[in-house]
């Protein structure tokens, strides 16, 4: 059978005039996705910031759908899971992104440092901790670092912390020595709870060497001498506190004016504080006074004479209520139901607060339970803020 050249030449314009079509279907279609994704991406947008987050949530996995090779809708999606408090969700988004063999350099270290969010959000902190440390030597270093520390705090691995918090002063992310004191001082608090008095000795004294301000290691340091029956020692610690951290006076000066009087230093003591009293009034430095005045027979002044004092200086009611303690009111029956009224009205006064978050306590904090910041809570009352 004789090939028929005639069929090749009527079956070549036919075959173009096909792909042609094809590649016009295709354009088509692909205008069409293009058009698509935008569009869902926008409305998504759009109810995001309308915080609108379940109908955003939507539109961006709709968006996902119609093009899945759009990175920044990825991370947006994963974003809105973790805020949701999804963090499955969010971990497997970012694990896909993870798994994706096309995506850039840039965009493989931003979907690590998400997934190791996602983890510490979640609590897995063990996860968090491998999924940060990937982060060494690439642009999330330091934020990996930040993290990492914000980690180890919360896991109280206070030896790592103390390590990662010197690379990032050694990397010029700021100073970070007040925080390197309190992790020795709570290092020293570990090894005092399991007897280990003389390894506690050596961390506390690093701790005021690295941060001679801070008040919180003299004041662990004192506690520590009075149970290694050092009192004269520990007295000397907190006399040279009042001068080395002068913010904390409020808070050295109660344990002070009670080793005075262990150590026979009450004379000394009282007239210290009375000229830092003079310089700036606090209710705690009045207690420690009114102690060490009692104590001591040669001093005139009564307890309610000083409370008088100070409330010729400041408005307090916590003064007025210890002052009316010891008055003899007219109808003498009715007194110990006022000074109980009296002294439920000023329990809230004598609270100390944290500075960033408002969480109230009766005790001073170093770390505020509340929203961990360190340092954030004045060694003031309430009522003096």
């Amino acid at each position: 059978m004789e090939f028929d050249l005639g069929w090749v030449l009527l079956g070549l314009p036919l075959a173009f005039g096909l792909g042609w079509l094809a590649s016009r279907l295709d354009l088509r279609q692909i205008r069409l996705e293009n058009r698509q994704a935008p569009k869902a991406y926008f409305k998504g947008l759009n109810y995001l910031l309308n915080e609108q987050q379940d109908q955003a949530i939507d539109a961006f996995i709709e968006a996902v759908q119609n093009d899945p090779d759009t990175s920044e809708l990825h991370f947006a999606l994963g974003n809105l899971f973790r805020r949701r408090g999804e963090y499955e969700r969010a971990v497997r988004v970012h694990q896909h992104l993870l798994s994706r063999a096309d995506i850039s350099q840039a965009d493989r270290h931003r979907a690590q440092y998400a997934l190791a969010l996602d983890y510490l959000k979640a609590g897995l902190l063990d996860r968090a901790e491998a999924a940060l440390l990937k982060l060494e030597d690439t642009t999330f270093e330091a934020q990996a670092r930040l993290a990492l520390l914000a980690n180890y705090e919360r896991s109280r691995d206070w030896a790592q912390a103390a390590q990662m918090a010197e690379k990032l002063e050694q990397a010029g992310q700021g100073s970070f020595a007040t925080r390197l004191a309190h992790y020795l001082c709570e290092q020293a608090a570990a090894q005092v709870a399991q007897g280990q008095l003389e390894a506690a000795l050596q961390l506390l004294n690093s701790a005021i060497t690295k941060a001679p301000e801070a008040a919180r290691a003299r004041l662990d340091l004192a506690q520590l001498l009075i149970r290694m029956g050092q009192d004269d020692q520990a007295w000397n610690t907190l006399m040279r506190a009042l001068d080395s951290a002068s913010t904390a006076i409020p808070l050295i000066a109660l344990p002070l004016a009670e080793l005075a009087l262990r150590c026979d230093n009450g004379a000394t003591t009282l007239a210290r504080l009375q000229q830092l009293y003079a310089e700036h009034a606090s209710l705690d430095v009045l207690e420690a006074i009114v102690i060490l005045s009692d104590a001591d027979p040669a001093v005139q002044t009564s307890a309610r004479e000083w409370y008088a004092r100070h409330l010729e200086k400041e408005p307090s009611l916590v003064a007025a209520t210890r002052w009316i303690a010891g008055e003899k009111l007219e109808h003498e029956q009715f007194h110990p139901q006022v000074q109980r009224a009296l002294d439920h009205a000023t329990q809230p006064l004598l609270r100390y607060r944290c500075a960033a978050c408002g969480f109230e306590a009766t005790q001073h904090f170093w770390q505020c339970p509340g929203c961990q910041a360190w340092d954030s809570y004045p060694a003031h009352r309430v009522e003096e803020l």
